[in-house]
């Protein structure tokens, strides 16, 4: 999701009249404050599940003795799916902030080279021009 916000975010700069590489630094620029604080408040939220910390809060609100363990017996099958997510959500953060930028540059450069010059070597059509006698 970031990155087709990233990518439509270079398309609005570009429509505005930035060159390509402008608008892609400037574009990343200013998404990279969202997309790190989404991605790390996901995997600072993640971090107890993966560790296993478990809280008894039955006993914490009766007692006041939380018993917090960690290592649990819920552990075994969530620590590693949280570990799973933490390190997915931190690959897709580096996709998103190096791969897609570069390969949209590339894109866009190839379109450039392969396409848009087709329509600039073809003439231009002439205005009839009308003399008068």
């Amino acid at each position: 999701k970031n990155g087709i916000l990233l990518i439509e975010f270079i398309d609005e700069l570009r429509e505005r009249g930035y060159p390509l590489r402008e608008a892609i630094i400037e574009g990343g620029a200013i998404r990279l404050n969202p997309v790190l604080l989404t991605a790390s408040a996901a995997v600072l939220g993640l971090i107890p599940l993966a560790v296993g910390l478990t809280i008894d809060f039955v006993s914490l609100f009766r007692d006041f003795d939380p018993h917090v363990v960690i290592g649990g017996d819920s552990a075994v099958f969530w620590n590693i799916l949280a570990w799973t997510i933490i390190f997915g959500l931190i690959f897709s953060t580096v996709l998103t902030l190096i791969i897609v930028p570069c390969m949209y540059y590339v894109n866009e450069r190839v379109r450039e080279k392969w396409f848009r010059k087709k329509k600039d070597t073809q003439p231009e059509p002439q205005a009839l021009e009308v003399e008068t006698v």
